[in-house]
């Protein structure tokens, strides 16, 4: 298998997976379980076999062109440090599945829980594996996305809710901050390329923009990994299921800031704003956390705090900007995700069995699941760092560091004694975990006796707790070869000396680590039972200090500051919007047109006839435009059939212009939309004569129209003074000459207008078919929901007269002369629909050569249907076809999709046009194009969201008429 399919296939195959789980039923637990995990293992399969081509320090890239132009393109990028991080991802990922699946309850919808996780998995992958620093933006908010449908997944529970819009909130800006520091990076390097980028140090150090680069980046790591002072999202995120804050609180997402600062440290790093900031707020960080998890009487709250401390240590590693420093925060980064998941996990067996988390009704549970306390002790000594056990190994190069770096200034000279210090606070509240919830009496407070888990729920915790004691005991050969690997992509080859070894001899940072465990020890014999009693579980007077309600009333302060500006500036009616966008956009043409001077150039010539017969056609539109407006207020069906008139101008002045592609498609929109809004003139409230005003009012808008009026001259003055300068002017050699000459060398087209629209540019038609199949939704939604007026609800008065005529004569039955008058209309209009259905065949079939294409045939299809409905009425309709415009628009929008992709299977870029003469029968040699695919979801989705606006109006016609007395059929 390829590189490059292996490296595709760890990155698209857990999104295949999200999509295949969503689709399982409510109940299929299991199914999705199996599902999640063999993907889980698969992917780490492909990554494994990756594994020696990192020995070398060698770096994998497959690259799929985008936007070139713009120089983004998907760049999967797979080195020694991405390789160990989603090697984390993936296999911690993997036991969390197996570990969800026995959590998880069978009435909760656990497969659209595991297409969540998948998704969040695939979004992670998609940061560590990017090789474009705007594509790690884009999964890096994917990551929020996905985080914020799993800590809300119990969406029934107000905590939950709570916790995942702050986190979103929290995590989303952060992440909208990085989007402009990596658009500074690439501004100052001349490329997106995360290579280019990882080898310009020297140009961004020395550019104006490195510090706001440095901020913003910072900024958006420190938001996801929860430092200070944004770490107070984390502990609301508990209120999500126990597998998911395994998940994403020791692996991945709080992990995804860290693997950013280290990614990014070979060119931000070395500089005093770094060592401040980032080392600043990694130790702010790693004592306000440990100081917090002290007081936590929820086991999962403790938890967090701690995740929070040891994120602020891997930070304060990072924040020295030193090499073996760095080694460090990486070394530890793989132990805290090892024992921090699998006591998540523990904790999360002893709530499923034991039926609480609080500490202060757990007591004595060794005795009934001895395993599982075993288990959970040794991963909190390897929190604590205590010898032979993977966590005291990185916690002693941890003091080290702390040593060496303890020369520059004050605050420099104070970390070893911090670092001691908050070590010892992580002895303590590891000890106080251990005590409280294994040891002592029998519990009395718990609804349940508690037992063991199933085997296969403890088996993750037993792998990752075997995993922290292979790694305390045999590091070199264990994790030594990967940790080599990670630093040798981010430093080079030239690494400095360090050692795995399990005994350094005694040392200053043995000697610190030594006081911490005894100091820890010794506080909780000292203050254990003051912290236990403390009845509120926050630290003692830290009652004020809140980040969760300063969060809230600061999105309190904004609501409330956007409430004002829009009473100040706002306005509920359209009017005064649009006159101000008027104003604006005027007056912006003013000042250009003064600053830099229109030149209005005498007409050279007197026009010709033929150049009147067209102004002629134009004055006719206009007359129609301008009386279509005036006629809105007071008469609605003049005015849509004046607007018809208005339209038709423009489409034969398209005639006129030889843009007969362009007349086709304005001819058919215009009897679309004709119709359409006739349908929906029939359910307006009746317009009422007179409306009695007061007399001050009335002046009001009589003035407010003569300054409408006004703007109105000035603008229409304002665009002819404009249009008449440019056409006075000599032609522009424009970019035309270029889609004529290579319109059927490159995309085998001869309709230049079609080849533009499906091959050149492509891109842009599908946000405009994406922008009209967005429309249509929202049509319907507003009209599912419509509830007509109430003086529109009656039957026209011409259907109740022909009713009532029904009633009075002998042998008729209501609605006989209504069916007697459409009979030939009826049946010419539905022998029509075949005939229109050939029609727009042909015109989609002769699109790429002659004036037709996707947009054209899609109308003709919608026509047909509208003259069905108008024909025979929506019953009579939907009891014969199936219609389901909603499944067209998503299907048009796959097939125009997949014919872009598939020019990747090419490597080719995305959308790009594939043509070639095939000799076939009958037909003989005929010219294929695979952008007739791209054209055909044209097709699709356009008569989807036309259908769909259709249905949504003729519905209204189904709904129950307000009964009338006999007296108003008069």
């Amino acid at each position: 298998m390829s590189v490059s399919l292996l490296l595709f296939v760890i990155l698209a195959l857990p999104f295949i997976g999200a999509l295949i789980a969503s689709g399982l039923p409510r109940h299929a637990r299991t199914s999705a379980a199996i599902l999640s995990w063999v993907i889980a293992l698969v992917s780490l399969v492909c990554l494994a076999a990756l594994w020696p081509r990192f020995q070398d320090g060698e770096t994998l890239r497959h690259e799929i062109e985008w936007l070139p132009s713009l120089g983004i393109n998907l760049v999967v990028r797979l080195d020694g440090l991405s390789w160990l991080f989603s090697c984390l991802i993936l296999g911690i990922g993997a036991l969390v599945v197996l570990y969800a699946r026995y959590y998880m309850s069978p009435k909760d919808p656990v497969p659209r829980f595991f297409s969540f996780l998948l998704a969040f998995m695939g979004a992670m992958q998609g940061v560590v594996l990017a090789g474009n620093i705007i594509q790690l933006v884009v999964f890096w908010e994917l990551t929020s996305l996905f985080s914020f449908l799993l800590i809300g997944y119990w969406h029934q529970n107000p905590a939950a809710r709570e916790g995942s819009r702050m986190a979103l909130t929290v995590t989303a800006t952060g992440g909208l901050a990085l989007l402009v520091s990596m658009i500074l990076v690439g501004n100052i390097v001349g490329s997106y390329d995360l290579d280019v980028v990882l080898a310009s140090r020297d140009v961004i150090q020395a550019s104006p923009m490195y510090t706001p680069a440095l901020l913003l980046l910072l900024l958006g790591a420190f938001t996801k990994s929860a430092q200070f002072p944004f770490h107070f999202w984390l502990p609301r995120a508990m209120a999500a299921p126990t597998p998911v804050s395994a998940y994403l609180h020791s692996a991945t997402m709080v992990k995804a800031g860290v693997f950013l600062l280290i990614r990014f440290w070979p060119v931000f790093a070395g500089t005093d704003i770094w060592y401040l900031l980032v080392g600043g707020a990694g130790l702010a960080t790693l004592l306000i956390g440990a100081w917090c998890a002290i007081f936590q009487h929820d086991l999962k709250g403790l938890l967090a705090y701690s995740t929070i401390s040891h994120l602020g240590l891997i930070v304060l590693l990072v924040g020295f900007g030193t090499p073996l420093a760095l080694i460090a925060a990486i070394f530890h980064t793989v132990n805290h995700a090892t024992f921090k998941a699998s006591l998540f996990m523990a904790a999360g067996i002893i709530d499923h069995e034991a039926g609480t988390r609080d500490m202060r009704k757990l007591s004595g549970l060794f005795k009934f699941m001895p395993f599982t306390a075993t288990l959970a002790m040794v991963a909190a000594a390897a929190m604590a760092g205590v010898p032979l056990l993977n966590g005291f190994l990185s916690k002693e190069m941890f003091l080290a560091e702390a040593v060496a770096n303890s020369n520059a200034n004050a605050l420099s000279t104070a970390l070893p004694f911090l670092a001691t210090l908050a070590s010892a606070f992580s002895v303590l509240y590891s000890l106080r975990f251990i005590h409280n919830t294994f040891f002592g009496p029998p519990p009395t407070e718990l609804d349940r006796v508690p037992h063991e888990p199933p085997a296969w729920m403890r088996r993750p915790v037993e792998i990752l707790v075997g995993l922290c004691l292979l790694v305390g005991v045999l590091p070199a050969i264990t994790v030594g070869p990967f940790l080599r690997s990670a630093a040798v992509s981010v430093l080079g080859f030239e690494l400095p000396y360090y050692s795995l070894a399990l005994w350094h001899g005694f040392n200053l940072p043995l000697f610190l680590s030594l006081t911490a465990l005894a100091g820890g020890v010794l506080l909780y014999v000292i203050f254990g039972k003051r912290i236990n009693n403390n009845p509120r579980g926050a630290p003692w007077g830290w009652q004020k200090l809140n980040g969760g309600w300063m969060f809230e009333r600061a999105m309190t302060g904004l609501a409330k500051g956007a409430a004002m500006l829009v009473r100040v500036f706002g306005t509920e009616r359209l009017q005064p919007q649009l006159r101000g966008i008027v104003l604006v956009a005027l007056l912006a043409g003013a000042v250009a047109g003064v600053s830099a001077g229109i030149g209005v150039l005498p007409m050279v010539a007197a026009p010709d006839l033929a150049d009147l017969a067209f102004a002629g056609i134009w004055l006719v539109g206009a007359g129609c435009a301008v009386a279509a407006a005036w006629q809105a207020k007071y008469h609605r069906l003049a005015a849509v059939v004046l607007m018809g008139g208005a339209g038709l101008a423009s489409c034969i002045s398209f005639v006129w212009l030889s843009a007969p592609d362009l007349a086709l498609t304005q001819l058919l929109v215009e009897v679309v939309t004709t119709v359409l809004l006739l349908l929906g003139l029939r359910w307006l409230p009746k317009r009422l004569e007179t409306i009695p005003v007061p007399a001050g009012l009335e002046r009001r808008s009589r003035l407010r129209r003569r300054v409408d009026l006004i703007i109105a001259g000035a603008v229409g003055l304002s665009l002819a003074v404009v249009a008449y300068a440019i056409m006075t002017r000599p032609a522009v050699e424009g970019i035309s000459r270029f889609f004529v000459e290579h319109a059927y060398k490159d995309a085998g087209g001869r309709n230049i207008v079609n080849v533009i629209l499906v091959d050149f540019r492509a891109f842009d038609t599908f946000g405009e078919i994406t922008v009209l199949g967005i429309v249509g939704l929202t049509i319907f939604a507003l009209l599912r929901r419509f509830r007509p007026a109430s003086d529109s609800l009656p039957e026209p008065s011409q259907k109740r007269v022909q009713n009532k005529s029904d009633r009075d004569r002998d042998n008729r039955t209501e609605g006989d002369t209504l069916k007697e008058t459409m009979l030939i209309p009826r049946v010419v209009m539905r022998w029509m629909f075949p005939f229109i259905l050939l029609l727009a065949a042909h015109l989609f079939l002769r699109g790429h050569d002659l004036p037709g294409g996707g947009f054209a045939a899609g109308i003709a299809v919608a026509i047909a249907f509208v003259l069905q409905y108008m024909a025979s009425g929506a019953r009579w309709v939907e009891e014969r076809l199936t219609i389901r415009p909603i499944v067209w628009i998503g299907l048009g929008l796959l097939i125009s999709v997949a014919s872009g992709v598939g020019a990747w299977v090419f490597g080719q870029p995305f959308l790009t046009t594939w043509f070639q003469y095939a000799d076939l029968p009958i037909l003989g040699r005929v010219p294929l194009a695979s952008a007739v695919v791209f054209d055909l979801g044209v097709v699709v989705l356009v008569v989807g969201a036309t259908v769909l606006m259709l249905v949504a109006l003729a519905h209204q016609s189904l709904r129950k008429s307000r009964p009338q007395d006999e007296e108003g059929a008069q």
